[in-house]
């Protein structure tokens, strides 16, 4: 897997915070609107923003589908998972890109 999991030395430490702070849900919209400069925080914000549109998505399908309540509810366990590693990695400075995860932010171009 092609994942570079060693601190960029280079970066400020309130750009950590800002990365992590950027898979707390809806957070990822705002700080990828707002924070363009640093490609370690954009970076962040696209995975969590993934992971927040993949939330919506498994909350609307659950409406009609609502016989798979507990397959739905174990994918958000999953994703929920995937925002706590999202947001550890980002904090302690890591640029972590998440299988499937990390392949679908890299298309976003904001």
């Amino acid at each position: 897997m092609p994942e570079d999991t060693t601190p960029t030395p280079t970066k400020k430490s309130d750009d950590n915070l800002v990365a992590a702070v950027s898979y707390l849900w809806i957070l990822s919209i705002v700080i990828l609107l707002v924070k363009k400069d640093s490609d370690y925080v954009t970076f962040h914000a696209r995975q969590g923003l993934v992971l927040f549109g993949a939330s919506i998505v498994l909350g609307i399908i659950s409406i009609p589908l609502f016989f798979l309540v507990f397959l739905i509810w174990l994918l958000q366990v999953v994703i929920l998972v995937a925002v706590i590693i999202g947001f550890i990695q980002a904090l302690s400075g890591k640029r972590y890109k998440m299988p499937v995860v990390g392949d679908i932010a890299e298309k976003i171009n904001i």
